[in-house]
C-alpha cells in the first residue's frame, strides 16, 4: 500500500466509518483536489467502489482512503477533520500546500496577480 499523503483525524475516520456502514457496500473515501483560482483549492470527498492503476491508498481506523496521482501533489500533508458542534458541522480540510487565495480572481503566485 502506498500512502495517500492525506491524514484522517479520529473524528473524521469515525464519521466516515459511520457513513460507510449505512451504505452497506465495500467503498473507499476518495479525496481529490485541483487548483481553484481565487478561492484556493477545490476539494472533492466521495465514496468510490472503483480502483484505478494510479491510485494511492492508506487506511485510518479501518477506513480506506484513495487519492489519484493528479491530486496527490496537492494533498500531501493535508488533514481531513470532522466537527459536530453548534457552530460548525461537517468535514474540513487543512492543507499546508494550498495556495493563498487573494480574491482577485487568481491564486497568489500566478503571474500578473497580487
Amino acid at each position: 500500500m502506498t500512502t495517500t499523503g492525506v491524514i484522517l483525524t479520529d473524528a473524521a475516520a469515525g464519521k466516515i466509518a459511520e457513513l460507510l456502514a449505512a451504505e452497506g457496500q465495500d467503498l473507499a473515501l476518495r479525496v481529490a483536489a485541483a487548483p481553484g483560482g481565487c478561492s484556493g483549492m477545490q476539494y472533492r470527498l466521495f465514496f468510490d467502489d472503483q480502483s484505478r492503476e494510479d491510485d494511492f491508498e492508506a487506511e485510518f481506523s479501518g477506513v480506506r482512503v484513495v487519492v489519484d496521482a493528479a491530486s496527490l501533489p496537492y494533498l500531501a500533508g493535508a488533514t481531513v477533520d470532522f466537527s459536530d458542534t453548534p457552530w460548525q458541522q461537517g468535514f474540513t480540510i487543512d492543507n499546508p500546500n494550498a495556495p493563498q487565495a487573494d480574491g482577485c480572481g487568481c491564486s497568489c503566485g500566478d503571474s500578473g496577480c497580487c
